[in-house]
């Protein structure tokens, strides 16, 4: 039987009874997941307990990539953007390992907090291990796991039977993508990352990049099977606009089928939606590089999520950017659990 929910507002759900304290795993990487991620810090300490980002590395451009060929590293500026969300926004420290350098030499457009997690590396001899130290200096209020600690690269099969490989690379083909693939395709897990997965009482996927941020993770077999043997609900965010080179026309159907399509057996319990539609000088900015926005009126997504609640509210910023309200969209997440007292009683093994 199919189960269907529309929230007008964020503002229905304040009511909602907290049952107890939730381990939440977020996946994915961009400015989507550190976007929830902010989010999300304010309920650790209450209604969350324990709370864990699970991180694409397969980030090939700007300072990242340039990182990566050098040191022969792991990209970090995911990493970092996830560990300055998760720690007090008033921290000049925080602010500190955001800061671009500029000009042209070798310094510029590289962030600082990209090389204090580089140089770190190089103390430690572990990536991993850096993370954790950066995260309890910036005293982020959670856990940051790369997905992987391989050295992978994306492959892309697309619709006109052409390889694209690379992040950046697929990106700008211009052309629909068909398959994508993770080089090497048997990389390991972060074993960290699997823990947290199979203590997870939530599992979120978006928003972000559905090629380069979303699927990557999901493309490693440890973290696929994981996710889908787990008992947690498991919430897919949409995204709030297309992005182009990669989801032109897509719809969220679109995106859910893509998912599903890469993860045999992924079944999604909540699909998250914004409902308010943007500004028209938000239109009119975003038409000019491509992009529109998605989820509006997909009157079919309900006969295709069979066994899905979509939860439909205003999760608009109020800025000039069109983005997630970082506290809408966590207030939502931390909701769906008291939503479900079916699996209240979820038990790890």
């Amino acid at each position: 039987m199919y189960c269907f929910r529309k929230f007008e507002s964020v503002k229905l759900l304040e009511s909602i009874v907290k049952v107890r304290d939730l381990n939440i795993v977020a996946i994915g990487g961009g400015t989507g997941l550190s976007t929830l991620l902010s989010g999300l810090k304010k309920f650790v300490g209450n209604e969350v307990a324990s709370l864990s980002a699970i991180v694409a590395v397969s980030d090939d451009g700007g300072s990242s990539g340039r990182l990566r060929n050098e040191f022969q590293v792991l990209p970090p500026g995911d990493i970092r953007n996830c560990i300055v969300a998760l720690s007090e926004d008033s921290l000049l420290i925080s602010k500190l390992f955001q800061h671009r350098f500029r000009g042209n030499g070798e310094l510029g457009g590289h962030s600082f907090g990209n090389l204090f997690l580089i140089a770190l590396t190089e103390i430690t001899g572990d990536f991993a291990k850096a993370i954790k130290l950066s995260s309890e200096i910036l005293a982020s209020k959670g856990h940051i796991y790369p997905a992987t600690l391989s050295d992978v690269r994306l492959t892309a099969e697309l619709e006109d039977g052409s390889i694209a490989e690379g992040e950046t690379n697929i990106s700008k083909v211009g052309t629909k993508i068909k398959r994508l693939k993770l080089k090497p395709d048997n990389c390991s897990a972060l074993p960290e990352a699997l823990e947290a997965i199979g203590n997870a009482d939530i599992i979120t996927i978006g928003p972000g990049s559905l090629y380069t941020s979303l699927l990557p993770p999901l493309l490693i077999n440890q973290i696929a099977d994981s996710i889908v043997r787990s008992k947690a609900i498991k919430v897919f965010v949409a995204n709030l606009m297309t992005q182009p080179g990669e989801t032109d026309g897509y719809s969220i159907k679109k995106h859910v089928q893509v998912i599903y399509n890469h993860i045999d057996g992924l079944h999604f319990d909540y699909v998250i939606v914004n409902n308010e539609p943007i500004s028209e000088a938000q239109a009119e900015n975003y038409a000019k590089e491509g992009a529109v926005q998605i989820g509006l009126y997909e009157n079919d997504l309900e006969e295709f999520l069979t066994n899905t609640t979509i939860v439909k509210a205003d999760l608009l910023d109020e800025g000039e950017k069109v983005r997630h309200d970082p506290h809408k969209l966590a207030k939502l997440i931390v909701s769906c659990f008291s939503e479900r007292p079916d699996l209240t009683k979820i038990t790890h093994s």
